[in-house]
């Protein structure tokens, strides 16, 4: 079936929803469909405890916002970018609480500003620990509230067609009818989010699979930085949770790392102890892991703060715990550090504009220059937020010379129904461990070798199912993940040094390769 429309969104989180708000503010009379491949709210935005970054008060500053993403950054953030998009904060944040957002406030009224690892002033505006959450279902009902903007969910994007680096639209799978699209768009948009999915432990709900990146490099798109995949130091470690993290708030707020014999350990590793950059807190309790042999370590919030405070701040991990039998107000949490965001993606300037005519890539899926080697704790929602604004600008201003090209539908050719299913769960499950064990916190040159020789023979298996079988979402993801699997590994190996995230015992130190890694596929 073909489809047009005005703008495509393939997304539902903070970037694509303001996305949808800005363009009809801006264009009333546009025609958008955003499309969703599970219920709009299942993304990493709704996952988003900590909050918003911005400065807010008149203890803080614009220049020292931008010196802490600097220096988190560690000599990778395009600073002009990064001076861009904090000084745009307060204003897109205002939109927001015009919309309804009821950002937590003190006993005196004004807003509970949080501090978060790497940041040198309190500047993190949130709902208690639900921030995301609260966000995004604010957006949605202001985007369900437009009549030209059409929701599609369960509608998963199986590729971009574009030609000649310009794109047309995209082939997207209806899962309940199983029938396969033509979307004809003047304007397509990525909004897809991270690619957590790749690793065995993850924050990220599992429809994080790298959906965007992957098919922005098929369109022929540069893609950036992908060794630079951040590992939150904190997600909850037991075996029937699933990717919950605690919030690094917690630890703004006085909770402490400790071994599971109750030793403090971060003064050995960094200066600001718990309030260190994520990647050092990752790696220190990498290193203790390692070095005892244990499972997890514990973050302790019960012996330094009471009760009623800590039921307050943080209800979502309080509640959500306790469904596992840990009151975090009376003991402390067995946590392990997971992949989380994804700092690299395709390379975009601040309006989401790339390589490819007519393709837009916004939030998680983007590299605008904003975070560097390492993102500064949540830099994120507030990148999505100042991006999709100025995408809705960029695309408002060429509605009147764009036209749609239409292009051939989609062809099944000899493909018939899946009856080997297994090898999707097995190679799935391969790739995320061998991507935990050889491309994870701590790197070598011999582990990263051996992740590349097993990426290529999957990525054959993966090619082969795909053009033998019939498209399932499952096939969809496991494609795009394999590829997003194989940028990281190319990457990490380019890069012959330490640097923010991307840490390798074979180059321990920093070198002078202060430039990003870019990768094209050949054309």
């Amino acid at each position: 079936m073909i489809i047009k429309t005005d703008i495509l969104i393939i997304g539902g989180g903070i970037s694509g929803l303001s996305l949808a708000v800005k363009l009809t503010k801006l264009a009333p009379d546009v025609q958008i469909l955003l499309i969703t491949k599970e219920n709009v709210t299942e993304c990493n935005t709704y996952y988003a405890q900590g909050g918003i970054a911005c400065v807010w008060n008149e203890n803080d500053s614009f220049e020292k916002h931008v010196q802490d993403t600097l220096i988190a950054g560690d000599g990778l953030c395009d600073e002009q970018v990064v001076r861009s998009i904090i000084t745009k904060a307060p204003e897109r944040i205002q939109e927001l609480i015009d919309l309804g957002v009821l950002f937590t406030r003190n006993e005196n009224g004004q807003y509970d500003l949080g501090k978060e690892g790497g940041h040198s002033e309190r500047r993190i505006l949130h709902v208690n620990d639900l921030t995301g959450q609260s966000i995004e279902q604010k957006l949605i009902e202001q985007v369900k509230k437009l009549k030209n903007v059409d929701i599609k969910e369960f509608w998963c994007a199986i590729n971009l067609y574009a030609k000649n680096f310009e794109c047309y639209g995209a082939y997207v799978l209806d899962q309940k009818s199983g029938e396969i699209h033509n979307i004809a768009a003047k304007s397509t948009i990525l909004a897809t989010g991270g690619a957590g999915k790749i690793y065995l432990y993850t924050t990220n709900p599992d429809v994080a699979s790298g959906d965007g990146i992957a098919m922005a490099y098929r369109a022929g798109a540069i893609i950036a930085n992908m060794e630079f995949y951040q590992f939150h130091p904190t997600c909850l470690y037991h075996p029937y949770a699933k990717s919950l993290l605690i919030t690094e708030a917690m630890r703004g707020e006085g909770a402490i790392l400790k071994d599971i014999k109750g030793n403090k350990f971060m003064q050995k590793y960094h200066p600001l102890k718990e309030l260190a950059p994520r990647d050092v807190v990752s790696r220190a309790i990498d290193a203790e892991l390692k070095r005892t042999g244990d499972d997890y370590v514990y973050l302790d919030i019960a012996s330094y703060r009471n009760s009623n405070f800590i039921k307050t701040h943080f209800p979502g991990v309080y509640e959500t715990c306790l469904k596992f039998n840990i009151d975090i107000t009376k003991e402390p949490i067995p946590v392990v550090p997971a992949a989380h965001y994804c700092c690299g993606g395709v390379l975009t300037k601040i309006d989401g504009s790339t390589k490819v005519k007519n393709l837009y890539v916004i939030g998680e899926s983007s590299c605008t220059g904003l975070h560097g080697a390492n993102r500064l704790a949540s830099n994120s929602l507030l990148e999505g937020l100042v991006c999709a604004h100025e995408c809705a600008n960029k695309i408002k201003n060429k509605l009147n010379v764009l036209k749609f090209n239409e292009f051939e539908e989609w062809e099944p050719g000899n493909a018939v129904p899946s009856t080997e299913a297994v090898i999707l769960t097995q190679n799935w499950d391969e790739i995320r461990r061998f991507m935990w064990n050889y491309v994870g916190i701590v790197r070598t040159d011999l582990r990263l070798q051996r992740a590349k020789k097993r990426i290529n023979l999957l990525l054959d298996e993966i090619d082969q199912y795909y053009w033998d079988f019939q498209i399932e979402k499952n096939l969809i993801e496991l494609r795009n993940l394999a590829t997003v699997a194989k940028l990281i590994i190319v990457s990490a190996i380019s890069r012959k040094e330490s640097r923010g995230i991307h840490y390798n015992l074979d180059y321990p130190e920093k070198s002078d390769m202060s430039r990003p890694t870019t990768l094209r596929r050949p054309w």
